[in-house]
Formats: structure tokens, sequence, C-alpha cells
């Protein structure tokens, strides 16, 4: 049990973060796109479609950060200071973003607040790219601790790795519009959806390329046998949906695009999880090198089971309860 212990939290961890990625991918998104807005009515259009949402979806951000300091306390004191700048810039993004919500509905002039909401989203998206970029680049650790710099993230590839995000989450926010929303913001969310989609695949085919050139550990995951023969239809099965989501963008379908472009994520997700698994803080320490002690580990997963239903369940029904689209200048129907 002390041995599975571990990769129950880890998956639980990966649960969360893909959640979080997903749900709250779609809302910066949004905030990602303000900007190519045409008018003060499609900027509140495009709020309205997330409000009920996007506080709910940073939820899955709180387990998995805090998952990661009670499951695996190493882990989380190597990571933490090794990318404490671009963290305390996301979770500030994510303050300043959400104050927006509160303050952009009474405020006299909202362009000021425009301009807050769309920086905060996209401020939030590079950084969590880069947090990204970070790990997987790895992570210098010296008896168990942190032993690099304060600017060792700051790389091209970490660099590369936060634009991706930023384009992914663009292209998440653009098919959420396509599927929540009517008239001419929806036509044009097809348009930004298709540009979207473009940026990232390119952006998947440079770190595809990448990693495994520029770090041995990945090609030797990917391109050994037998890996080679059990991996190869990941990048295939990648482009089918890309493909997918094009067609369905051209032939108006509404929700299926959005479908397709979480299921690109997960595709993303599931290459990251094969290139680093069972590394937490790459290339060093495992799932097992900084687990806590199976009896804390054991007590906190009961706590877990029991809240993670409740989560999954307010979650689903605010979803359902908000569920059709909304009218041009009007709220859901």
């Amino acid at each position: 049990m002390a041995w599975d212990l571990p990769l129950i939290w880890a998956g639980i961890i990966g649960i969360a973060v893909a959640m979080y990625v997903i749900l709250d991918g779609f809302d910066l998104g949004v905030g990602i796109l303000f900007p190519f807005a045409r008018s003060e009515r499609e900027r509140d259009q495009m709020l309205t479609s997330i409000a009920p949402f996007w506080d709910g979806n940073e939820t899955w951000l709180v387990l998995g950060g805090g998952g990661l300091l009670a499951a695996f306390p190493r882990a989380y004191a190597a990571i933490m200071p090794a990318l404490y700048l671009p963290v305390i810039a996301m979770l500030l993004a994510l303050v300043f973003r959400g104050i927006t919500f509160e303050f952009r509905t009474v405020a006299r002039r909202k362009a000021r607040w425009d301009i807050v909401f769309a920086a905060g989203s996209t401020l939030a998206g590079f950084c969590q790219g880069v947090i990204l970029g970070g790990l997987i680049q790895g992570i210098k650790v010296e008896n168990g601790e942190f032993a690099g710099g304060a600017f060792d993230w700051a790389t091209p590839f970490a660099a590369l790795c936060g634009l991706g995000v930023v384009a992914g989450y663009a292209l998440l926010g653009a098919t959420w519009m396509v599927m929540k929303t009517e008239g001419d913001i929806a036509l044009q969310a097809r348009a930004q959806a298709k540009a979207a989609l473009l940026a990232v695949l390119a952006f998947m085919a440079v770190v595809s390329l990448w990693t495994p050139l520029a770090f041995p550990r990945i090609f030797e995951r990917w391109f050994s046998l037998p890996n080679f023969l059990w991996l190869w239809p990941v990048p295939i099965v990648t482009a089918l949906v890309a493909f997918a989501a094009w067609k369905w963008l051209d032939h108006r379908a509404d929700g299926r695009p959005f479908l397709a472009a979480v299921v690109l994520f997960l595709l993303g997700y599931l290459g990251l999880v094969i290139s680093t698994f069972p590394y937490l803080v790459p290339p060093t320490l495992t799932i097992w090198d900084t687990a806590a002690a199976p009896d804390s580990q054991l007590f906190m997963l009961i706590g877990t089971l029991v809240l993670l239903p409740i989560i999954l369940g307010y979650t689903g029904f605010i979803y359902w309860l908000f569920r059709g689209k909304l009218r041009e200048g009007e709220g859901y129907h």
C-alpha cells in the first residue's frame, strides 16, 4: 500500500492539473481574445459567457498546488524556489484578472479594466507555459534540494512553451465562444479558432522536435525500442483530432470544435506525462523520492476522497445550470 500511495496521489494531482488547464484554460483564452472584440457589447458578451464558471475553475489549481505540497513536500520544496518568479507573476495576474469581474461591471470607464483583464489572462497563460517549460528542461537538485539560480527557468525553450500555452488557451477560448455565443461574435470566434489551431500545431511540432533533440532522457523515452512501437499512435491521433477540429469549424458545428480542442490538450498532456514520468522534479527526483510519509498520504487521501466528489458535483451542476447559448445582449437561455 505504501508503494501505491505515491502513484495514487500522482494520479490525483495529474487529474487536478488537467482539469485546471482545460476549465480555466478556456476562460483565460476568452481574456486573451478580449482585445480582438470589435465593441464593448461583444466584450460584455464574452465576459458573461464565462462569469458563472471562472472562479470554480480555479478550484482545481488549489487542489493541484495543495496536493503537491501535502503529498510530495520534497518536490514542492525544489519546484517553488526554482520557479518562484513565474509562479508569483502568474498568481498576481490571476488576482488582477479576478478583480476585473467585480470592478468592470460598475466602472464608468471599462476600457482600463478591459486592458487589465486581457493582460492578466495573457500573462497568467504565458507564466504557466514558462513553468511547464522550466519543469521539462529540468531543475538542478543536489542532495534532494534546489541548487540552481533564480533565473534558471528563463530560457528560449521556456519562452516557447509560454507562447504555446497562450495559443492553446486562445484555441480553447475561441471554441468556447463558438459553442456558447450566437451571431457575429460566434462567426469571428470560428476564424480565431482556426488561426489558434494552426499556431498550436506549429508550437506542438516545434516542442516535439526540440525536446528529444535537447534532452537525451526524452529521446530515450520516445525513440528507444519497444517504446516507439507503443507510442507512435500519439502524434497520429493528435493530427487526426486537429483535422477533425478544422472540418468541424468549417461545417459550422458548435460543440464539437471545443471537444476537439480539449482532446488536443489532453493528448499534449499525455505526451508530457510520457516524457517525464515518473519524475516530479526532472531529471532527478521521482514521485517516490519526494513522497510524504505513508501515514500522512493516507490521512490526506481519506479527506480528498470525501471532498473530490463534492467538487465534481458542484462543478457539474454549474455547467448544467448555465448550459445553452447566450443571446446577443442577454443572458443564457
